[in-house]
């Protein structure tokens, strides 16, 4: 019940902006090019996703987006080069943190080199991409694991640098090796901060996803929004934005869960 009135609580700011436009939409404040109602990206995004029979074929070369089922296509084009840039660059950033962190030399070995790396933008190394990878998936995928990988590698090791010294003096007092210490004793210290970069780098990644598929494939929500862009599509565009919020809104109420499950420890060591 409580979570219940939580959201209640929560939705009432968007459901008056909501309100709001449509109002200014319908009072013709507005025009329906430049922004459309919500009811009308409502209808466009519903018949996107089930494509409508109400529309005759004589309408259908009109409506190509809708009634193909284009933006269930593109969502999961989309989705799949998130999730693979994501573990790639996840995958990378993981073990490497974990050795900067547990390593005074190896961080002062790579530091310099990451520090120099992590404030160019990935949108920077486009033209790189396209040139080593051509067009398509692969260009898209290196831009998303470098979004991701930044993110994971720097709580990854904060995570390491910051367990509290007297765990690591009580394990090596009862004679722990440092392969246990690393084990037992880093390695789940450092989970919450690792888990909290996950999540952050899964936010750049659906950022990235969006501005790659502007210029290196021919599908994906980011592709459909700037094809929609050309022919003055608004509520397509809209559509799309709110397709790519409801998808990050998806995955990181899934990340949130797996991570209040794995954690459930820290939050009783909290309390």
């Amino acid at each position: 019940m409580k979570n219940i009135y939580a959201f209640l609580e929560g939705a009432l700011l968007p459901l008056a902006l909501l309100l709001l436009w449509e109002l200014c939409a319908r009072m013709g404040w507005m025009s329906a090019v430049v922004l459309p109602a919500p009811s009308a990206v409502a209808a466009k995004w519903l018949e996107s996703v089930m494509p409508m029979a109400s529309f005759s074929s004589q309408n259908a070369p009109f409506f190509p987006w809708m009634l193909s089922g284009e933006l269930v296509q593109d969502s999961i084009s989309s989705m799949h080069r998130v999730v693979v840039g994501f573990a790639v660059g996840a995958s990378l950033a993981l073990p490497l943190g974990l050795l900067m962190g547990a390593s005074a030399k190896i961080y002062r070995l790579c530091n310099p080199l990451v520090q120099i790396l992590r404030p160019i933008p990935p949108i920077a190394y486009i033209p790189m991409a396209i040139l080593w990878f051509g067009l398509g998936n692969p260009p898209s995928i290196f831009l998303i694991a470098i979004g991701a990988f930044f993110p994971v590698i720097m709580n990854t090791i904060a995570g390491v640098r910051h367990v509290d010294g007297i765990y690591l003096r009580a394990a090596r007092n009862l004679g722990a090796s440092q392969f246990t210490i690393f084990r037992r004793v880093i390695l789940p210290a450092a989970t919450p901060y690792i888990a909290a970069g996950m999540r952050i780098g899964m936010g750049t990644a659906f950022i990235v996803v969006i501005v790659s598929e502007l210029i290196a494939v021919n599908n994906g929500l980011g592709f459909r929004i700037l094809e929609a862009r050309d022919f003055l599509w608004s509520d397509k565009i809209i559509a799309g934005m709110i397709t790519i919020g409801l998808l990050g809104l998806g995955i990181d109420v899934a990340m949130n869960a797996v991570n209040n499950h794995l954690l459930r420890w820290h939050r009783g060591l909290e309390q």
